[in-house]
């Protein structure tokens, strides 16, 4: 692994390592996804607080804004290369590090749509986006959905902290047993050139 004084500024991801945006998003998008289930959480087992639809709806208008940001997220990742892995990596791995990778992407928008679908059900919804604007609504309002739409987005949340939890074993694993430098290019170094691209 070697790293280049200006590598840290370059911004469109290229076959050795990700770019500024890339990484920006990756980190930005990760960590609000982390703290979002966290909140989720404590707003669901915290004490029964008379505020508690307060705190509920600033969730609710954080998620809305996370799944506005993971679309150009996703459409960065389309028209822009993928790093590839090294020329070693088995194919099972491979296989293994798309779905690490797209996984994610998809159950992230999936909690996103389910809370969303829960505000319309919900009685008073969820659609109060700051005190700005209000969030259109694609669900009626229904007691027994609203608390369907719920258990689904918890358990769907759950199922992508799990995902997080391979993710970051598997990337610490490339990092410290392998030493490929695979990690390394999501904090702006560049691995050794790499003979195939992964995409």
């Amino acid at each position: 692994m070697h790293y280049f004084s200006g590598d840290f500024m370059v911004v469109s991801d290229n076959p050795s390592m990700w770019g500024r945006v890339s990484r920006a998003l990756h980190w930005g998008l990760g960590t609000v996804m982390i703290g979002m289930i966290a909140y989720g959480w404590w707003t669901n087992h915290g004490p029964v607080r008379p505020d508690r639809f307060f705190y509920r709806s600033i969730h609710a208008g954080i998620g809305y804004a996370l799944l506005l940001l993971t679309a150009p997220r996703l459409c960065w990742r389309l028209v822009t290369a993928v790093p590839a892995l090294p020329s070693e990596t088995p194919q099972w791995q491979r296989l293994a590090a798309r779905l690490s990778h797209g996984a994610p992407y998809g159950f992230t928008m999936l909690v996103a749509l389910l809370g969303w679908a829960h505000s319309g059900a919900h009685q008073p919804d969820y659609a109060d986006w700051f005190g700005l604007l209000r969030v259109p609504q694609f669900t009626s309002p229904d007691k027994a959905a609203a608390h369907q739409y719920q258990d689904w987005h918890i358990t769907s949340a759950y199922v992508l902290l799990a995902l997080v939890a391979v993710h970051v074993a598997a990337a610490l694993y490339h990092h410290f047993m392998r030493r490929a430098g695979v990690t390394a290019r999501m904090i702006g170094q560049r691995s050794r050139p790499p003979a195939a691209d992964m995409a």
